[in-house]
């Protein structure tokens, strides 16, 4: 950690805190670059642990943005995904004292720190500071919904101890969110000690100063809504909150020949005729499960690019000459080619938000946490999806082949509506970007509230 000057002149100073997981980084920094994009007074300190700062450091970004570091939470060989509890405690008790520690060695002093919701420690470390903290939600403002009002769970009978065996049971009195079954909320209940820290994340944003969704207004009114209601400070949806910038330049070159090779194959292939598969980079599914994709994907007759984190060359040997496989792929240029049409996903929100950028319809294969939650949007709120995974069983090689082929099916009735409102979809996510749309907007104006605060106010051409 050392001591940065920085230039004279600025409007203020961000200091962005992200959860140390890529599904909270990406959004963060998204915001932070199209923050950099439209005020080039604006200094953005973005913090890392040693362990992220080692995959992020040479990604590009503007001249206002740059990283610090604090140290890692846990020991390289304690995976997040081995100990998931463990790792959220450890964030929760170990990265407020080098965070301050960072604090105190910036120059300029921040004028702002934007902190992942899951980070409650950093509203205290502003409140205490006298620094205004603008808390950032990575899900969808309707999951936030659903935690802020989790009193009315208890107040209408259902408990987090039998969510399990009431999971078919449909609730309706969330404020902004549709009816909904227990099982798709998939609430914390193993770790009793874990939701009370996790509904104190919550409880905190009532202490910030802003709170902002990486979601589209468009796509979650009502949810919003309900929420700018409860705060008496602003509440900004500011998605996507993906590369789109990035989209006009040529692809990257870090990842060699398979880049390449990949876009080029997309390109020979018909218009919408590929399915893209991808499961996350986080949570994956057993081997058992990956050879009944592998399979029904080949027996499906459906060509179909896929991103295989782990097993790529025996998934690769499963799958033939059907499909494309490969262990990465810049997903937002992929979804957003004129030959995808279609996205098998397991509903990551960043993954969520792509695909509707893209314009694609889903099959939906959540895993855990928000995903069910997304998935349940995606299929019934949105109508832009069907559902791949209906219980905890696996799904076999002949549902898959049955389902994909039914899905790629471009004269398929159901089909054709859902493509429409999947393009419907695609063309709100675009005009929340233009320069008079919601986001746009929302971002501006959380400019000329931070640069107000710091005593500065911004003009926009």
């Amino acid at each position: 950690m050392n001591s940065i000057n920085s230039e004279p002149t600025l409007a203020c100073h961000i200091v962005a805190m992200p959860y140390p997981g890529r599904g909270h980084i990406n959004p963060m920094m998204n915001l932070c670059k199209s923050i950099a994009s439209k005020c080039d007074n604006i200094l953005i300190t973005f913090v890392l642990t040693e362990e992220w700062l080692g995959f992020y450091a040479s990604n590009p970004k503007p001249d206002t943005i740059r990283f610090c570091s604090i140290p890692n939470v846990l020991p390289p060989a304690m995976t997040r995904a081995a100990n998931l509890f463990g790792f959220f405690q450890a964030v929760w008790t170990k990265m407020e004292a080098p965070f301050e520690r960072l604090l105190d060695q910036l120059n300029p002093s921040p004028t702002l720190i934007m902190a992942d919701t899951f980070l409650f420690w950093a509203v205290s470390v502003g409140n205490r500071r006298n620094i205004p903290v603008a808390s950032f939600w990575p899900m969808p403002a309707s999951i936030f919904s659903v935690y802020h009002h989790f009193h009315l769970f208890e107040e209408n009978g259902h408990f987090p101890v039998d969510m399990l065996e009431k999971g078919d049971e449909r609730v309706d009195y969330i404020p902004g969110v549709s009816s909904i079954c227990l099982s798709d909320l998939d609430l914390p209940k193993a770790n009793d000690h874990f939701l009370k820290q996790f509904l104190n994340c919550i409880s905190m944003v009532r202490k910030a100063n802003f709170l902002l969704f990486p979601s589209i207004y468009e796509l979650e009114n009502d949810a919003v809504d309900a929420l700018k209601a409860e705060f008496p400070f602003p509440v900004y949806t500011i998605g996507p909150a993906i590369p789109y910038l990035e989209l006009g330049n040529n692809p990257t070159s870090s990842h060699g020949e398979n880049e390449v090779n990949y876009l080029k194959w997309l390109d020979r292939q018909p218009r919408s005729s590929v399915l893209y598969v991808s499961l996350g980079s986080f949570l994956s599914v057993s081997s058992a499960q990956m050879d009944e994709i592998a399979a029904g994907l080949k027996n499906s007759g459906v060509r179909f690019l896929w991103v295989v984190r782990d097993e790529t060359c025996r998934m690769k040997e499963a799958c033939g000459d059907q499909g494309f496989v490969v262990p990465w792929c810049d997903q937002l240029r992929v979804l957003c080619h004129s030959s995808v049409g279609g996205f098998w996903s397991h509903c990551g929100w960043n993954s969520t938000r792509e695909g509707i950028f893209g314009g694609v319809p889903f099959l939906t294969f959540p895993l855990v946490g928000d995903q069910k939650m997304n998935s349940k949007l995606i299929v019934e709120d949105w109508k832009i999806g069907w559902k791949v995974k209906k219980d905890e069983n696996l799904v076999t090689r002949g549902e898959i082949s049955r389902l994909v082929e039914n899905f790629m099916d471009l004269k398929n009735i159901q089909v054709k509506e859902m493509r429409e409102r999947a393009k419907e979809l695609k063309e709100k996510c675009q005009h929340a970007i233009d320069r008079n749309g919601s986001s746009e907007t929302n971002i501006h104006s959380f400019i000329n509230n931070i640069s107000q605060i710091a005593g500065h106010y911004l003009d926009y051409n």
